[in-house]
Protein backbone atom coordinates (compact mmCIF):
# COMPACT_ATOMS: atom_id res chain seq x y z
CA UNK A 1 0.00 0.00 0.00
CA UNK A 2 1.41 3.52 -1.04
CA UNK A 3 2.10 5.63 1.85
CA UNK A 4 0.00 8.99 1.90
CA UNK A 5 0.63 12.45 3.46
CA UNK A 6 -2.36 12.83 5.80
CA UNK A 7 -1.40 16.08 6.27
CA UNK A 8 -1.88 16.79 3.30
CA UNK A 9 -4.60 14.79 2.35
CA UNK A 10 -6.69 16.80 5.36
CA UNK A 11 -5.84 20.07 3.62
CA UNK A 12 -6.76 18.71 0.30
CA UNK A 13 -10.35 17.97 2.12
CA UNK A 14 -10.69 21.18 3.74
CA UNK A 15 -9.70 23.19 0.85
CA UNK A 16 -12.66 22.00 -1.38
CA UNK A 17 -14.72 23.23 0.96
CA UNK A 18 -13.40 26.85 2.22
CA UNK A 19 -13.68 29.87 0.17
CA UNK A 20 -12.48 33.03 1.04
CA UNK A 21 -14.42 35.06 3.89
CA UNK A 22 -15.34 32.11 5.27
CA UNK A 23 -14.83 31.33 9.17
CA UNK A 24 -12.90 28.56 9.80
CA UNK A 25 -10.58 26.97 13.24
CA UNK A 26 -8.09 25.56 14.22
CA UNK A 27 -8.73 23.37 16.97
CA UNK A 28 -5.36 22.06 18.00
CA UNK A 29 -2.68 24.63 16.82
CA UNK A 30 0.69 23.32 17.42
CA UNK A 31 3.52 24.86 15.45
CA UNK A 32 1.00 26.55 12.94
CA UNK A 33 0.84 24.74 9.96
CA UNK A 34 -3.10 24.19 9.63
CA UNK A 35 -3.27 27.54 10.89
CA UNK A 36 -1.49 29.14 7.70
CA UNK A 37 -3.35 26.73 5.62
CA UNK A 38 -6.42 27.70 6.88
CA UNK A 39 -5.45 31.92 7.02
CA UNK A 40 -4.46 31.40 3.39
CA UNK A 41 -7.49 29.50 2.31
CA UNK A 42 -9.86 32.80 3.99
CA UNK A 43 -7.92 34.89 2.30
CA UNK A 44 -8.23 38.84 3.82
CA UNK A 45 -11.89 38.78 4.41
CA UNK A 46 -11.48 35.53 6.48
CA UNK A 47 -11.75 34.57 10.30
CA UNK A 48 -9.03 31.56 11.79
CA UNK A 49 -10.17 31.28 15.31
CA UNK A 50 -7.03 29.19 17.19
CA UNK A 51 -6.79 27.27 20.12
CA UNK A 52 -4.28 25.32 21.96
CA UNK A 53 -3.24 24.63 25.99
CA UNK A 54 0.45 25.79 25.30
CA UNK A 55 1.26 29.30 24.97
CA UNK A 56 4.87 27.87 23.15
CA UNK A 57 1.86 26.66 20.38
CA UNK A 58 0.45 30.31 20.12
CA UNK A 59 3.75 32.15 19.89
CA UNK A 60 4.48 29.22 17.07
CA UNK A 61 1.45 29.98 14.77
CA UNK A 62 1.55 33.54 15.70
CA UNK A 63 5.48 33.82 13.89
CA UNK A 64 4.27 31.39 11.08
CA UNK A 65 1.31 33.42 9.92
CA UNK A 66 3.28 36.60 10.83
CA UNK A 67 6.25 35.35 8.14
CA UNK A 68 3.34 34.27 5.76
CA UNK A 69 1.48 37.62 6.15
CA UNK A 70 -1.44 36.18 7.57
CA UNK A 71 -1.32 37.89 10.81
CA UNK A 72 -4.39 39.72 10.92
CA UNK A 73 -6.72 37.15 10.11
CA UNK A 74 -6.30 35.18 13.09
CA UNK A 75 -7.47 35.47 16.68
CA UNK A 76 -5.97 32.75 18.78
CA UNK A 77 -6.91 31.57 22.15
CA UNK A 78 -4.71 30.14 24.78
CA UNK A 79 -7.84 27.79 25.35
CA UNK A 80 -8.38 23.82 25.37
CA UNK A 81 -10.39 22.69 22.01
CA UNK A 82 -13.48 21.85 24.47
CA UNK A 83 -14.13 25.58 25.51
CA UNK A 84 -14.16 26.74 21.46
CA UNK A 85 -17.83 27.83 21.66
CA UNK A 86 -17.00 30.27 24.35
CA UNK A 87 -14.54 31.99 22.70
CA UNK A 88 -16.02 32.25 18.94
CA UNK A 89 -18.28 34.76 18.99
CA UNK A 90 -22.18 33.42 18.94
CA UNK A 91 -22.96 35.38 15.39
CA UNK A 92 -20.45 32.35 13.93
CA UNK A 93 -22.14 29.34 16.06
CA UNK A 94 -24.04 27.38 12.66
CA UNK A 95 -21.36 29.19 10.27
CA UNK A 96 -18.13 27.85 10.28
CA UNK A 97 -16.76 25.94 7.16
CA UNK A 98 -14.02 24.18 8.58
CA UNK A 99 -12.57 22.76 11.60
CA UNK A 100 -9.21 21.06 11.66
CA UNK A 101 -7.93 18.46 14.90
CA UNK A 102 -4.08 17.47 14.79
CA UNK A 103 -4.30 15.69 18.12
CA UNK A 104 -1.53 14.22 20.30
CA UNK A 105 1.30 16.20 21.40
CA UNK A 106 3.25 19.56 19.94
CA UNK A 107 6.31 18.40 18.14
CA UNK A 108 8.94 19.64 19.46
CA UNK A 109 7.09 20.13 23.06
CA UNK A 110 6.33 18.25 26.13
CA UNK A 111 5.31 15.22 24.97
CA UNK A 112 3.69 14.60 28.86
CA UNK A 113 0.94 17.74 27.20
CA UNK A 114 -1.32 15.41 24.97
CA UNK A 115 -4.72 16.11 23.62
CA UNK A 116 -7.20 13.74 25.59
CA UNK A 117 -10.15 11.31 24.34
CA UNK A 118 -12.66 13.74 26.83
CA UNK A 119 -11.86 17.16 25.67
CA UNK A 120 -11.41 15.75 22.14
CA UNK A 121 -15.08 14.21 21.98
CA UNK A 122 -16.46 17.29 23.81
CA UNK A 123 -14.86 19.46 21.26
CA UNK A 124 -15.68 17.50 18.61
CA UNK A 125 -19.49 17.87 19.53
CA UNK A 126 -19.52 21.37 19.70
CA UNK A 127 -17.63 21.76 16.25
CA UNK A 128 -20.42 19.29 14.83
CA UNK A 129 -22.92 22.18 16.23
CA UNK A 130 -20.74 25.48 15.22
CA UNK A 131 -20.59 24.13 11.65
CA UNK A 132 -22.30 25.39 8.64
CA UNK A 133 -24.72 22.83 6.65
CA UNK A 134 -21.72 22.60 4.39
CA UNK A 135 -18.80 22.49 6.67
CA UNK A 136 -16.15 19.57 7.26
CA UNK A 137 -14.04 18.70 10.29
CA UNK A 138 -10.73 17.16 10.12
CA UNK A 139 -9.04 14.52 12.64
CA UNK A 140 -5.77 13.58 12.20
CA UNK A 141 -5.65 11.46 15.42
CA UNK A 142 -1.99 9.25 16.27
CA UNK A 143 -2.74 6.00 18.26
CA UNK A 144 1.59 5.52 18.53
CA UNK A 145 2.07 7.27 21.92
CA UNK A 146 0.54 6.99 25.24
CA UNK A 147 -2.67 7.66 25.11
CA UNK A 148 -2.99 8.08 21.90
CA UNK A 149 -4.43 4.83 21.48
CA UNK A 150 -7.30 5.29 23.87
CA UNK A 151 -8.62 8.83 21.98
CA UNK A 152 -8.45 7.21 18.88
CA UNK A 153 -10.42 4.35 19.52
CA UNK A 154 -13.08 7.17 21.50
CA UNK A 155 -13.40 9.34 18.12
CA UNK A 156 -13.70 5.59 16.12
CA UNK A 157 -16.55 4.80 18.48
CA UNK A 158 -17.97 8.51 18.30
CA UNK A 159 -17.88 8.94 14.31
CA UNK A 160 -19.89 5.45 13.97
CA UNK A 161 -22.62 6.85 16.64
CA UNK A 162 -23.02 10.23 14.26
CA UNK A 163 -26.45 10.04 12.32
CA UNK A 164 -25.91 9.18 9.01
CA UNK A 165 -28.72 11.47 7.94
CA UNK A 166 -26.88 14.13 9.26
CA UNK A 167 -23.02 13.60 8.98
CA UNK A 168 -20.61 11.54 6.43
CA UNK A 169 -17.96 10.49 7.49
CA UNK A 170 -14.83 9.23 6.25
CA UNK A 171 -11.47 7.83 7.00
CA UNK A 172 -8.60 7.65 5.27
CA UNK A 173 -5.86 5.46 6.59
CA UNK A 174 -1.57 6.27 6.31
CA UNK A 175 -1.02 3.67 4.09
CA UNK A 176 0.51 1.37 6.91
CA UNK A 177 -0.71 -1.50 8.02
CA UNK A 178 0.37 -0.70 11.90
CA UNK A 179 -2.10 -0.68 14.33
CA UNK A 180 -0.06 2.54 15.19
CA UNK A 181 -0.28 4.25 12.17
CA UNK A 182 -1.93 7.91 12.34
CA UNK A 183 -5.56 8.09 10.32
CA UNK A 184 -7.60 10.62 9.43
CA UNK A 185 -11.06 11.04 9.94
CA UNK A 186 -13.23 13.83 7.29
CA UNK A 187 -16.54 14.70 9.18
CA UNK A 188 -18.78 16.40 6.86
CA UNK A 189 -21.91 17.91 7.84
CA UNK A 190 -24.81 17.08 5.38
CA UNK A 191 -27.05 19.44 3.93
CA UNK A 192 -30.89 19.51 5.44
CA UNK A 193 -33.21 20.44 2.57
CA UNK A 194 -36.57 21.68 3.86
Amino acid sequence: MTRISLVERAHALVGECVKPGDVVVDATLGNGHDAAFLAQCVGAAGTLFGFDVQARALENTRSRLREDGFQGRAALTLASHAEMAVHIPPQWHGKLAAVMFNLGYLPGGDKAVVTTAAATLTALETACRLLASTGILTVLAYPGHPGGDIETERLTTWCHALDPAGFAVERVASGSDKPTAPRLFAIRKRVHLI
